[in-house]
């Protein structure tokens, strides 16, 4: 199978550092055009506080803006157009009428009518689908990672826990009554603790360097690394403790026979998060369409 589409992020939207408006952060840059047998699905980050701040007049105002900020960042890449808009945003109880309100605005907009507004969905707010509810649009992405506490101390690979997604997926995803597409992580990272307290992600680690015994003691526990000189250059500290959390073929197998077993329907998209030139190093395309092919 060849991928026929590409899920890119052209924003996040959180506060203004006065907290009084919505405003773009880290908007994408296309230096070149995307190929032109792939078409682009374009992506916004809503960052959930900003729901609790924001009004109807403001969040409508906020629906029209990024429709044609998105707009032209499509037409950067390339493209004279696009045919689905996903809103990414970990909503909750306290600001989902909010944000369907939301939802439903883009909805509305002349530049959208023709377009399909789909969004992204936790696996909390599968479970919790009372408290959550389910929100105005027809069909959902099911994010598979990023299930576990990220900031707790321990072995966990918060990246993919299956116990997790037997907990909150296993009772609840049949029932849930939107249609789902499904993604998949191919990502890794590097959490540091410092006295055993989560101190953030580092982006410069390599992996090969947890493998330096000049720099690094494996400890007893899996994933754990302590670190034994200062790296300020992957901006570490003696005695730091490194987590480090990638996924497996066999973990991506196991999740495709989970999810085949208990999704609603067996026609959806499936996404691998995300794409980078290192990433597919690591993942050769014949274990790719092994996953593919578990469904």
């Amino acid at each position: 199978m060849q991928a026929r589409s590409l899920y890119v992020r052209i924003m996040d939207i959180d506060l203004d550092p006065e907290g009084r408006q919505a405003i773009p952060i880290s908007p994408v840059t296309f230096k070149e055009s995307l190929p032109p047998q792939v078409s682009i699905i374009p992506v916004v980050y809503i960052v959930n506080n900003i729901l609790n701040v924001t009004d109807s007049i403001a969040l409508k105002t906020l629906a029209n803006k990024i429709a044609v900020f998105v707009q032209a960042k499509v037409q950067q890449a390339g493209k004279k157009d696009y045919q689905e808009l996903q809103i990414d945003c970990d909503w909750t109880k306290t600001t989902k009428d909010r944000y369907f309100y939301f939802l439903e605005q883009l909805k509305k907009l002349p530049q959208l009518r023709h377009k399909e507004i789909t969004v992204t969905l936790r696996l909390h707010q599968v479970k919790n689908i009372e408290s959550s509810g389910i929100p105005p649009v027809k069909k959902a992405m099911l994010m598979c990672y990023n299930m576990g506490n990220l900031r707790k101390y321990g072995p966990q690979n918060s990246i993919l826990d299956h116990a997790e997604m037997d907990l909150y997926l296993k009772d609840h995803l049949k029932n849930y009554p939107l249609d789902l597409d499904v993604a998949l992580p191919l990502f890794k990272w590097a959490v540091i603790f410092r006295n055993q307290q989560y101190a953030g992600i580092s982006k410069r680690l390599q992996q090969n360097q947890l493998q330096n015994k000049n720099l690094f003691k494996k400890l007893d526990q899996p994933l754990l690394y302590k670190l034994l000189v200062d790296l300020p250059q992957a901006g570490l500290k003696k005695n730091d403790i490194v987590r480090w959390e990638h996924i497996t073929t066999q973990q991506l197998l196991q999740t495709a026979d989970f999810l085949s077993a208990y999704l609603p329907s067996k026609e959806f998209n499936l996404t691998f998060y995300h794409l980078d030139e290192q990433l597919l190093n690591d993942f050769k395309y014949d274990q790719l369409q092994k996953v593919i092919h578990r469904f």
